[in-house]
């Protein structure tokens, strides 16, 4: 126990903590100071309160997010307006913003749409066209043939493609994943990517700082990098109080040779194999492409490692999917891997979400860790639903955050109320992120239905049309419900007071969380 509690003193974590903390002190402190002044300061504060809603007002922020800051500004006018003014408006610092940018226009000239794809989606589905042409337009990733594809329905069916993939490389490996923790996984994929280094091969390894600070040991890159391996930590945690922290990585991108890439919910940690138990059995789902397609995943990451490491390649040829298959690609449907940024304040993630819900025939199957959905994403799958579309949503039974689950199931009610199906995973935990429609559309990636990934994180998702993984994605899904309990309307009534009132009260704090 002593140990225990020694090594969490001196832990940079605990370290940061306290910074953070002496912070929030001292500026309580400053405030306190001020009393003096109370007539003086009141009259100021109010001012920026009132000057602060506003502005909140004639934002384009979701409206969910300005009602929270309004309803906050309001219980507390002294502090409100300056907490907005600090930490609000998903402030970012100028030169984060500048460098981001910096980068994706150093590779504008990289993610040239073929127009003759286009046209072809066109003809033959202008609804089509036009999901695929405003990803195109608003996350710079073109639409590809030439693509093949594979479903991959779990976290060890990932893994071991990922491994088999990972020891053909002969070139090239780039991996970006949000969570990485030492055990059984992640000590094989450091084997493999330490044999391919040290045979000359550029392996790199990028990975978040905020969702591997309280895993990786201090200093874990230096470890990585004694093998050989490149490696980044993206946006480092610092005691500070800045709305910048909330920007993570959420990524999960395995690019090898430039022509075989994946993506999906899967971290490399133990227990999404289940070769550890944590929240019961993991369910997770990932996708391996194979072609043309596997550029624009490259892209995305070589875009963040510039940003990260402050430099820009200028020979991208050699990363290109035919620089080292000559090959003709096999054709499998249309397939668009896409990214989505927190600072472009375009909400693609999101956006795709809706245009699929919104063009939907006949059904729309979607899997998701989460359900803390803004009004636009209720409005689209209740409206969907009393159109008569077969909306059915797969979320977790045992949860990993109680938060979180809690406000999932506080949406239940309304969702089932307008014909919404609803299922949770009894085996355990649900960490796919998947949507499919109509036996034509499916996506596979990293975007969770909550304010986080569709407005705070970088993500990204494979976005497909007529490809062979598409009806995978149905299968697995139709499968999984077969071990999942339905919700039914009445189960929504039969909850506590006081739980009914943490919902309320969660549900007002859910944008800012």
């Amino acid at each position: 126990m002593f140990k225990k509690i020694n090594k969490m003193l001196f832990s940079r974590n605990f370290a940061m903590a306290m910074l953070v903390l002496f912070q929030m002190v001292l500026l309580v402190g400053v405030i306190l100071r001020l009393t003096e002044y109370f007539v003086y300061l009141y009259a100021v504060f109010m001012i920026i309160s009132l000057v602060m809603v506003i502005i909140i007002v004639n934002r384009t922020d979701n409206p969910a997010y300005k009602l929270t800051w309004i309803i906050f500004i309001s219980i507390f006018p002294l502090v409100g307006g300056i907490s907005y003014l600090l930490f609000g408006g998903k402030q970012v610092t100028t030169n984060f913003r500048k460098k981001v940018q910096t980068v994706m226009d150093q590779t504008l000239d990289l993610a040239r749409q073929d127009q003759q794809i286009l046209d072809e989606l066109e003809a033959q589905d202008k609804s089509i066209y036009n999901q695929a042409n405003y990803i195109y337009r608003h996350s710079l990733s073109p639409i590809y043939k030439n693509t093949e594809t594979e479903f991959l329905p779990s976290g060890e069916i990932y893994f071991e493609r990922l491994k088999e993939e990972l020891r053909k490389a002969k070139h090239f490996i780039f991996m970006e994943y949000f969570i990485v923790d030492q055990g059984s996984m992640w000590d094989e994929i450091v084997e493999i990517m330490a044999e391919k280094a040290q045979a000359g091969l550029d392996v790199r390894m990028m990975y978040d700082d905020g969702g591997t600070i309280l895993l990786l040991p201090f200093k874990y890159n230096e470890y990585l990098e004694s093998f050989g391996i490149k490696t980044v930590i993206f946006n480092k945690m610092k005691p500070i109080l800045s709305m910048r922290m909330n920007n993570r990585d959420h990524r999960k991108i395995s690019v090898i040779d430039g022509y075989v890439g994946f993506t999906g919910g899967v971290n490399l940690a133990d227990e999404y194999i289940n070769k550890i138990e944590r929240f019961g059995h993991w369910k997770d789902a990932g996708i391996c492409l194979k072609g043309d397609a596997v550029w624009n995943l490259t892209m995305m990451f070589l875009q963040i490692w510039n940003f990260a490491t402050n430099t820009y390649e200028t020979d991208f040829d050699k990363y290109k999917p035919h620089t080292y298959y000559k090959e003709a690609f096999a054709n499998d449907g249309y397939v668009q891997p896409y990214g989505d940024s927190p600072l472009d304040d375009e909400i693609v993630g999101e956006n795709v979400y809706l245009n699929i819900i919104n063009r939907a025939k006949d059904y729309v199957y979607i899997s998701t860790p989460y359900l803390i959905i803004d009004n636009e994403l209720v409005t689209a799958l209740t409206l969907a639903a009393k159109s008569g579309v077969d909306i059915r949503i797969m979320t977790p039974h045992i949860e990993d955050k109680w938060y979180a689950h809690t406000l999932t199931r506080s949406h239940y009610g309304q969702l089932i109320l307008a014909g919404v199906k609803i299922y949770e995973y009894t085996p355990g935990f649900v960490h796919s992120k998947t949507f499919v429609s109509d036996d034509e559309i499916g996506v596979v990636g990293t975007i969770n239905m909550d304010y986080r990934s569709l407005y705070l994180h970088f993500e990204c998702a494979v976005w497909l049309y007529k490809s062979k993984a598409v009806l995978q994605i149905k299968d697995d899904f139709l499968q999984s419900l077969e071990v999942c309990q339905e919700i039914y309307l009445e189960d929504t009534y039969n909850v506590k007071l006081a739980t009914r009132i943490i919902r309320a009260l969660l549900k007002i704090l859910a944008p800012i969380m």
